[in-house]
């Protein structure tokens, strides 16, 4: 999976505006955190769905995962994977629920409907 460090405010709102075109993804990762760990190395080692990925460290930009909260109205968990499509979040989950295959499933389902 490639990532794109997400590491300003204003990185929200090319996500925002990137997403009117196609989904785009933010994880959420606690470089502390074994269940984060173990998140991010699944989405690693499986095949990545094909989507945009924001690669937000918590622990170095707390204040931007602040406002993905605020901008995206997702209440943060950690570890946290967004969908965003149109502006919105039309997927999120967390914690031992964050499955590439599940996510790979929802966007092939967007994509056909």
């Amino acid at each position: 999976m490639s990532w794109i460090d997400l590491v300003s405010p204003e990185q929200l709102q090319e996500i925002r505006s990137e997403s009117q075109r196609s989904p785009v993804m933010i994880f959420k990762h606690s470089t502390t955190c074994n269940i984060s760990a173990m998140a991010y190395h699944r989405l690693q080692r499986n095949s990545a769905p094909k989507i945009k990925t924001y690669y937000l460290d918590l622990r170095a930009y707390r204040e931007i995962s602040n406002l993905v909260e605020s901008t995206f109205d997702v209440l943060h968990e950690s570890p946290q994977i967004l969908i965003i499509d149109k502006g919105e979040v039309v997927y999120h989950r967390s914690h031992g629920d964050i499955n590439p295959s599940d996510i790979r499933e929802f966007l092939e389902e967007k994509a056909t409907s």
